[in-house]
């Protein structure tokens, strides 16, 4: 049974300096099973982020329905935690208490957001460090905390958008690997927004290829790979020779879109 379902989905933005609207996605529907983790990838502008917007309720369709758990989304709420490129976390708090911000908003006290705090901490490997404060961590371990944070809530879906888009190689891959960790401990709903091909295959349980815009669903792909990924094998490299290959044609053709207008 589907956890999380977009029916039909229709996004019109409205351009008030040209006085046009803008289609940005077009007619897609998708079905999300629990615990799978699905990663959306297509080109830049093709509407990836505003759908995971708008399961997160910061954004509502021009028409259509977006649903989770069977009941349609309104607005913002505590059963999706969601996960941005930047962690954005408060400089004057400690690593702890930006992990319990939730709890410190809802009137908890220090003991008790100290305590519900330290388990999330522990599993995102940053034990030892409760007591820093963001701008004495580095950026791999600033998106930990905004995991931790998320994962505090209990959210029955995790919403991503390129959280690892601005680190290093090296420190991508450490977090790639414990995202899928913390997926399987906690058996989480996952949607993770991305432009990486690589990225996708290493996480995804599915991959889903949006065109250029207006954004629709151009091939959704089950990944049938053995967990930890190896993006050196025959496997891996013939799904990512086919996704690429769809992301070009995705390109050419907004190019040849473009053209004439240029």
């Amino acid at each position: 049974m589907s956890f999380i379902e977009l029916n039909d989905i229709v996004k019109v933005f409205r351009d008030p300096q040209r006085g046009q609207d803008m289609l940005a996605i077009d007619d897609i529907t998708l079905a999300v099973p629990k615990m799978e983790l699905v990663c959306l990838l297509g080109p830049s502008g093709c509407g990836k982020s505003t759908l995971l917007n708008m399961i997160a309720g910061f954004e509502k369709p021009t028409s259509g329905v977006v649903r989770v758990g069977g009941k349609p989304i309104l607005g913002p709420g505590a059963d999706r935690g969601m996960v941005f490129q930047q962690p954005n976390l408060m400089p004057w708090l400690p690593v702890w208490d930006n992990v319990a911000f939730a709890l410190k908003l809802a009137g908890h006290s220090k003991a008790a957001r100290r305590e519900a705090a330290q388990p999330f901490i522990d599993a995102v490997k940053l034990t030892g460090f409760e007591n820093h404060f963001p701008g004495e961590l580095s950026g791999g371990m600033a998106q930990r905390v905004g995991i931790a944070r998320a994962l505090l809530q209990n959210p029955a879906v995790i919403l991503m958008d390129e959280p690892f888009a601005a680190l290093d190689a090296q420190t991508k891959l450490d977090m790639q690997e414990e995202l899928v960790s913390i997926w399987q401990r906690y058996s989480s709903t996952i949607v993770f927004v991305t432009h990486s091909v690589d990225e996708a295959l290493i996480l995804g349980s599915r991959v889903v290829v949006m065109t250029h815009r207006p954004g629709r669903i151009r091939e959704s792909i089950d990944i049938h790979l053995e967990r930890p990924r190896d993006t050196t094998t025959q496997a891996f490299n013939e799904i990512k020779r086919h996704v690429l290959e769809l992301i070009r044609e995705e390109a050419q053709l907004a190019r040849q879109e473009a053209g004439p207008m240029a």
